[in-house]
């Protein structure tokens, strides 16, 4: 009985709980994402979704660089998975590995880097480092901030000194990072009148410390650079740092000199660095490390306060940051690591060397003999004074000079951008300079593999492009002329654009409305793409450009600035030609078809009034055509579109045969260039080769037309009919049929000079 009891209630909970499955699985959630609804996707599917999101559509639009990554690069990213499979660990052996790991890769910066006695702090963001460190500042030099907080700082205002080279941004975000106003923050103006024109201005940096002191404020903290953002230079690291110790100030050094600390040879303007109370490392880009942490190295003898500051942590995880520089570290070896930052040394190097023989380039380095950034420009003004910036100094370019310049620069930067992409060379913008393009090898070689030859294509492609840049700037001003003496066209003045020059083509009706202006620019400009020719024409940048404008790129120095001019404006007038006439022929039609259709209803009239009003009656008119036929020729128009008459279509009936009207008239075209050599393109002028032959060009063509070659059946010169002696000729009159039949009149002239033959023939 108990048994039967025990199966009966297991088939009553079975039911229930299938009921219950099949309710369940008939009830879902619609705000569940896709990818997210049933029981999950498997690994496959996720990893083909992650490809595609990498890729996408960009391998069949256009081709892109990858990062280069080694094997030091896979020992990398083997660490970010080690790391998340040691966080499982308990959390005893979690801790003495992670205590491990730390201690190993601190010590082992600190002395590839010749920084003594330091801690490390690991961050993603390369300015979190230094926002910790401001508070480690804070904490030290406040006693009681950690319990009053912000009213100490009411008290006495603190201040931190950046210059004015430092990252663009970087006080802003330290600002806000800390929780001070934008009063805390003094730019210091780098020099003016001695140095490098990057360096912050030590003497005027003192001035301020000591009216900040007058005024009642805390000085805390000095960022100065080892390599400045933009030209790399090197502030005065001893000097600031025997400031900092008078005012008793932190000195924090960041920038990519300090990866020469790792050399043999290390300058004194950097070495200097080796004293400061901190300074951020990056070393991803300068060994080519993908997604290892910046390291921030200080100072600091009370853990206490490193703690308060959250430069060191007490969870285990954290410090697991490590782990991927811990890995890499270890596989490149010292080696390995002073092998990638010499080589990068190396090509700044090769660069800088080729750039001092090269006219119209100015380069902006800090020191000759090594300068881990190169920094040069195009300037024609001065090619064979003294290159270096920081020990001469030409006069300044104002004025739309500057621009012009700087227009030329951009537009160099980014076709060696383009043709040499391993370079890593892009452009900036200097406060002092303008616009130039920078080589930092350091912060892309071993991103990109640069190698010794990518360096010399780079040379040889600068070389190409400073004739050209050259050339162009001599002939706007002919351009400029040329364009302002013809008629139709009217010269735009952008200095935005890097090219020989803008012309719109005006036209010879002023009142044209914008589409039709617009319409006839899109032809024009299609028109001059199809021409035979080196030059590139567009309608402009795609923002900011002028509107209903040709723009014309760069040119080389034998470039025909008036045929070019002319091609320009008759292709316009012939455009415009054709359009008026398209439109006028538009409106003879639609004038000829109202005049055929009143015509036509007038012929109409007469035909009835012809046969009389009782052909019009039905059984009658029948009867009435059978005994007396009405016999009426049909009556139509013809509408002639070359003369634009509107003709009856009498005669055509008549003679079976439709009238070829009048011949329509010339096609309006463009003048006609000057005669060109086989294979010479357009807008090209003639070699001293070609000039002789152009100067006896007329008389040899002219010569050509009276020595026409005889039709068949002329007796040629020979034997039996001598050639004509020397001046002159035999008079002959004589009628001899060419092959149309035609009658043709040859003419001879005796005792006619050679000079008095030409001057009839001109």
């Amino acid at each position: 009985m108990g048994k039967n009891l025990n199966e009966a209630m297991k088939m009553l909970e079975d039911n229930q709980r299938k009921a219950e499955e099949d309710s369940e699985k008939k009830y879902t959630r619609k705000d569940i994402p896709g990818p997210l609804q049933g029981s999950g996707q498997d690994m496959v599917s996720i990893l083909q979704l992650v490809q595609n999101l990498m890729h996408g559509e960009e391998e069949s639009q256009q081709s892109y660089r990858l990062q280069n990554v080694g094997e030091q690069g896979h020992m990398a990213l083997l660490g970010h998975s080690l790391a998340a499979y040691i966080s499982v660990l308990d959390r005893e052996r979690l801790r003495k590995l992670t205590t491990r790991i730390l201690s190993d890769t601190t010590l082992w910066l600190c002395r590839l880097f010749r920084f003594e006695n330091g801690s490390a702090y690991f961050h993603e963001d390369d300015r979190e480092g230094l926002s910790k460190v401001c508070r480690l500042v804070i904490h030290s030099r406040y006693e009681d901030y950690t319990t009053d907080g912000f009213n100490m700082l009411y008290s006495k205002q603190p201040m931190i000194y950046i210059s004015s080279a430092a990252r663009e941004g970087l006080g802003q975000s330290l600002c806000n990072q800390l929780g001070l106003p934008l009063s805390c923050m003094c730019r210091v103006p780098c020099n003016t009148m001695f140095g490098s024109q990057h360096q912050m201005d030590v003497a005027f940096l003192d001035r301020l410390i000591k009216e900040d002191i007058e005024s009642g404020k805390l000085p805390l903290l000095l960022v100065a650079n080892a390599g400045t953002p933009g030209a790399g230079h090197t502030d005065k690291l001893g000097r600031l740092k025997e400031l900092c110790e008078q005012y008793s100030m932190w000195l924090h050094v960041e920038g990519v000199n300090l990866a020469t600390l790792a050399l043999g040879y290390v300058s004194s303007s950097v070495l200097a660095a080796t004293k400061c109370d901190s300074m951020t490392l990056t070393l991803g880009p300068w060994l080519g490390l993908p997604a290892v942490p910046a390291v921030t190295l200080y100072r600091q003898e009370d853990p206490s306060l490193s703690l308060a500051a959250g430069l060191t942590s007490s969870q285990a995880v954290e410090k697991l940051r490590a782990l991927p520089l811990w890995l890499s570290l270890q596989y490149l070896g010292h080696d390995g690591i002073v092998e990638r930052i010499k080589h990068a040394s190396q090509l700044s190097q090769r660069l800088l060397e080729n750039l001092k023989n090269q006219d119209f380039i100015k380069t902006s380095v800090e020191d000759e003999l090594s300068s881990p950034v190169v920094v040069f420009r195009f300037s024609p003004e001065f090619p064979h004074l003294d290159k270096l910036l920081y020990t001469s100094r030409g006069p300044v370019i104002t004025g739309n000079e500057k621009y012009v310049c700087d227009t030329f620069n951009q537009w160099l930067g980014e076709q060696l951008a383009q043709l040499v992409p391993a370079s890593g060379a892009d452009v900036i913008e200097l406060e002092d300079e303008g616009t130039c393009v920078r080589f930092s090898p350091l912060m892309t070689s071993a991103v990109l593999g640069t190698e010794i030859q990518d360096v010399d294509q780079l040379v040889d492609c600068l070389k190409m492009k400073v004739p050209v840049m050259t050339c162009t700037l001599q002939l706007q001003d002919e351009f400029e002329q040329e364009v302002k003496r013809t008629a139709g066209l009217s010269y735009v003045e952008d200095i935005s654009w890097p090219g020989l020059g803008v012309v719109r083509y005006e036209g010879q009706n002023k009142d044209q409305q914008e589409n039709e202006v617009e319409k006839i620019t899109s032809a024009l400009l299609r028109k001059l793409n199809e021409l035979e020719s080196d030059l590139s024409f567009s309608l402009g940048p795609e923002f900011g450009g002028e509107k209903n404008c040709i723009y014309i790129g760069m040119v080389m120095e034998d470039l025909d600035v008036s045929e070019l001019v002319e091609t320009i404006a008759a292709t316009g007038r012939e455009i415009e030609e054709n359009s008026r006439l398209l439109e006028n022929m538009t409106e003879i039609v639609r004038k000829g078809i109202q005049e055929a259709q009143v015509q036509l209803q007038k012929a109409n009239e007469e035909r009835l009034l012809e046969e009389g009003l009782l052909r019009q009656i039905p059984v009658v008119g029948s009867v009435l055509n059978w005994f007396s036929p009405f016999h009426a020729s049909p009556k139509g128009r013809t509408f002639d579109l070359t003369a634009g008459s509107l003709e009856s279509t009498e005669p055509t009936y008549v003679s079976k045969v439709q009238g070829t009207g009048v011949t329509p008239p010339p096609t309006p075209t463009s003048a006609q260039g000057k005669q060109r050599l086989p294979g010479q393109k357009l807008f090209k002028r003639s070699t001293k080769g070609s000039d002789g032959f152009s100067e006896t060009s007329s008389v040899s063509h002219s010569d050509d037309l009276v020595r026409k070659e005889p039709p068949p059946g002329t007796p040629s010169a020979g034997p039996g009919n001598p050639e004509l002696p020397e001046g002159g000729v035999h008079l002959t009159e004589e009628a001899t049929e060419d092959y149309t039949g035609e009658m043709v009149q040859t003419l001879g002239n005796t005792g006619t000079t050679k000079s008095e033959e030409k001057e009839s023939l001109r």
